[in-house]
């Protein structure tokens, strides 16, 4: 009786990238020259209408030159003529009575408990603002009100002036898409032959682990670590992991802090009693999550390079950028040289060589990341629907601005004669973490006389793992994006409180011009909030 051969698990090697001098990208780091808090927010704005004005009033000029009225460039938007067709340049403000506002908190009795914070700004009456050095203009007219826009976005405006002293709109125009490095169709094959993808590099991408939560996901947090070490699934699964050169995680690894019960129980007396070990009070901190989550970091650090960012609900500073985690309080993984702390948001470069196929070409690619602050906030700014949270963040391309609503409401460190938020250079890949439900979608500078920065951008929402249990994977060389999900049977996800039934991993290809449906159950939420 002839008996089958075993068959030979084929070897296997670890795709390998490297990090590459960021170039022209800003460093969101807060050194000793820019370490200040004496200057004031307004810096900002100004210095972002003056970086930004040129490359509006030129993308104007080509988009209205040759427009029948014949507009001229207003200099100044107090300098607007009435009657006379022109186009301003200036910064908008959005004016919204459901916006936070300091001096009705500093008003309020103190003594009667803040209402809660909305978790929409727009409302039916909210006005659009422009202004500039000279003073504000109020934007009126159809066009604005379907217009996507909030406060600090730089934008040039056509129309004329109205009897009462608006200005009624009938175009916008904003500074388009960044250049980019290189442009070529051969870096770029954007969802196309997916043939060679088993010998490509992958980067994986992760958010919103929550660990030390009420009811964390450890069972699935334990599921990714062995699934990026290659010692979960079949042949087929390792392989796929193989293939995967490093792992990136967009904040909010650690669920917010909750007091423990010795905490809650309010005895003061006993509390003053208690020995403080570390530094810290025992009865209401407790050093388990930062622990557990220092055991997993190690573990897949071991396997291949991590690259970490703070968010909302970690313990790194509220105002953005946030600066990198301190690498003490990782314990043994801060030894490892594959593990990285990096600011939010961050710029990375990478850079991969094929070592098993030589002849194949060197490929760099820029990658700009966020823990998804700066699109939670400006989301707040529109009504949904129709804007999605995958449409904000394609404008913020055309914007060349990753955080307009910073300073207003979005808390950011005040800057002195720079923005760093400022998009320079279109990134190839720009990943925010931290959402609802995964999506993506491919984003081309668009000029109708075709005179654009032909930059090409794939942008990507990855959603929170706690709820979705996703990882999202990207094809350097392609841009391909796929999807794993990590689920057992009884488990819930999505907040929805239903078994999700996916015993084993699952990739999902992503479908790049739509923003795909989650996976997971249906969440609680209503669609005004995702």
């Amino acid at each position: 009786m002839a008996i089958d051969p075993i068959p030979e698990t084929p070897s296997l090697t670890r795709s390998t990238t490297a990090v590459l001098d960021p170039a022209d990208n800003p460093s969101f780091q807060i050194t000793a020259a820019n370490k200040s808090y004496k200057h004031q927010y307004s810096n900002i704005y100004f210095v972002r209408l003056r970086l930004l004005r040129q490359s509006v009033e030129e993308r104007a000029h080509r988009r209205w030159g040759n427009h029948q009225s014949k507009p001229i460039l207003v200099p100044r938007v107090l300098e607007v003529v009435k009657s006379r067709m022109c186009y301003i340049v200036g910064t908008v403000y959005m004016d919204m009575p459901l916006k936070p506002n300091v001096i009705e908190d500093l008003a309020r009795d103190q003594s009667i408990p803040p209402p809660p914070p909305n978790r929409k700004f727009y409302s039916p009456e909210d006005s659009v603002m422009l202004e500039d050095e000279s003073g504000r203009i109020r934007l009126v007219g159809e066009f604005v009100k379907s217009a996507r826009l909030v406060t600090g976005v730089i934008v040039g405006a056509l129309g004329a002036e109205t009897a009462n002293g608006d200005f009624e709109v009938v175009d916008l125009c904003f500074p388009g898409m960044a250049p980019q490095e290189s442009v070529e169709d051969t870096r770029m094959d954007v969802d196309g032959d997916a043939s060679d993808e088993d010998e490509d590099e992958w980067v994986a991408v992760v958010s919103g682990l929550g660990v030390g939560s009420l009811s964390p996901p450890d069972a699935q947090i334990q599921m990714l670590v062995e699934y990026l070490a290659g010692e979960q699934g079949g042949v087929a699964e390792q392989v796929s992991a193989a293939r995967i050169s490093r792992l990136i995680i967009a904040g909010n690894s650690l669920a917010q802090l909750l007091p423990t019960a010795q905490g809650d129980s309010g005895d003061a007396e006993l509390s003053s009693r208690k020995s403080k070990r570390y530094g810290y009070d025992a009865a209401s901190f407790s050093p388990h999550p930062v622990l557990a989550l220092s055991d997993y970091l190690l573990d897949i650090a071991s396997a291949l390079p991590v690259h970490i960012l703070p968010g909302e609900s970690d313990p790194s500073g509220t105002i953005l950028p946030q600066r990198p985690f301190p690498k003490a309080m990782f314990g043994a993984v801060a030894k490892l040289p594959t593990f990285s702390c990096e600011t939010n948001p961050s710029y990375l470069r990478l850079g991969c060589q094929s070592e098993e196929a030589p002849n194949r070409p060197p490929i760099e690619r820029n990658l700009l990341i966020n823990s998804g602050q700066p699109l939670d906030d400006m989301f707040k700014y529109l009504p949904s629907p129709p804007h999605t949270r995958l449409s904000v963040l394609e404008s913020t391309l055309k914007w060349r601005h990753m955080a307009p609503t910073a300073p207003d409401t979005l808390w950011c460190h005040p800057y002195f004669g720079v923005d760093p938020f400022i998009i320079t250079t279109t990134p190839d890949l720009y990943i925010v973490g931290n959402q609802k439900r995964f999506a993506t979608k491919v984003v081309a500078d668009e000029d109708k006389n075709g005179q654009g920065s032909k930059a090409r951008c794939r942008i990507v929402l990855v959603p929170e793992f706690s709820r979705t249990g996703v990882l999202v994977l990207i094809n350097l060389r392609s841009l391909h994006v796929k999807t794993v999900t990590f689920a057992v049977q009884g488990m819930t996800g999505a907040g929805g409180g239903e078994d999700v039934k996916h015993p084993e991993p699952v990739i999902t290809p992503s479908t790049p011009l739509l923003e795909p449906a989650s996976t997971a159950p249906k969440s609680s939420l209503g669609s005004e909030y995702l």
